[in-house]
């Protein structure tokens, strides 16, 4: 039998509280979702003035990003690319999607939407190395 490392309620808020700290810092309004590793949702929050579809959008790019254990702008690229045929995927292919990984396993992921995508992919990405910092403290 294997064991595997799975986000706790903790490391979410962790994960959602610094993010939401790298939006405020550069005054983003964004939606922000964490999901675990099979993509279902875990957090979601919509800042002050984050538009509305955000909160449909970052749960989607958590999700592409947990399922396809690559960052949604993996997905988005390969579109943009030209392979088309990656939008019949049941996944978001838009760039603000990154993966929490932990020990070299993907343990969840987090979406956000509300600003230009590279901003959204910044925010997403304080929030997983948070919980990065907070492993390698443990770890110890």
């Amino acid at each position: 039998m294997k064991t595997r490392e799975m986000l706790t309620l903790d490391d979410v808020k962790k994960v959602a509280a610094a993010a939401e700290a790298e939006a405020q810092r550069n005054g983003w309004a964004v939606s922000i979702a964490v999901c675990d590793d099979g993509g279902h949702l875990l957090w979601l929050q919509r800042l002050d003035g984050a538009p509305p579809m955000s909160s449909e959008v970052a749960p989607g790019k958590a999700k592409a990003a947990a399922i396809a254990r690559k960052p949604s702008k993996v997905l988005e690229d390969m579109v943009n690319g030209g392979r088309t045929a990656a939008l019949a995927m049941p996944l978001l292919p838009l760039e603000g999607g990154e993966l929490i990984v932990v020990n070299g396993n993907v343990i969840g992921a987090v979406g956000v939407s509300g600003v230009k995508a590279a901003e959204d992919a910044q925010v997403a990405r304080a929030g997983t190395a948070a919980l990065d910092a907070a492993a390698a403290r443990r770890a110890a």
